[in-house]
């Protein structure tokens, strides 16, 4: 399996990756195509996808803040799932990293969020019981009520509320 960072949305493998991003995320989490063309050029973003000789099989679109890597959306297409396959990118990724990581996952009221949450645990990260609201990333006038995951230490409810105060402006400011 090899890594493959995206620079442009006319790359090979974009459009793979936007399909399986519009079904594995609600609307309300997502942001348009003319956004994300944006997006993809800062510096501080990164849209990686996931190959093999077979290939694609899923992606990640993270920030490299100066504090944390902050794993904005994950996903592994449904053909590939249940083959550790996720894990594996999800272990990969920790080892590369040498600060904290910090993941958004909905509140556990489903059995699908509740398992998404067992699965980022059985990697190692922590589930901080402090919720706040992310604005939508499409309309801005709903809300999304989350909770952060964060690997290796859990946070404070003044960590959550520092992430939120210093990086969200600039996540949400780039949709």
């Amino acid at each position: 399996m090899r890594l493959i960072k995206l620079e442009n949305i006319s790359d090979k493998f974009f459009e793979q990756a936007w399909k399986l991003y519009k079904d594995a995320f609600p609307l309300k989490m997502r942001r348009s195509k003319e956004v994300q063309a944006l997006v993809i050029k800062n510096p501080l973003y990164n849209f990686d996808v996931f190959v093999n000789e077979h290939g694609f099989i899923g992606f990640m679109f993270w920030w490299n803040f100066d504090d944390y890597s902050y794993i904005e959306h994950f996903a592994v297409s449904a053909v590939h799932r249940n083959q550790g396959l996720g894990k594996m990118i999800l272990e990969q990724f920790i080892c590369s990293r040498d600060k904290p990581i910090i993941l958004e996952v909905e509140l556990p009221n489903s059995a699908l969020d509740k398992r998404r949450i067992k699965f980022y645990e059985t990697i190692g990260f922590k589930l901080n019981g402090h919720k706040y609201e992310l604005p939508s990333l499409n309309d801005g006038k709903s809300v999304v009520p989350l909770l952060l995951m964060t690997y290796p230490d859990p946070f404070s409810k003044k960590e959550v509320e520092m992430f939120v105060a210093k990086y969200h402006p600039m996540i949400l400011g780039a949709h």
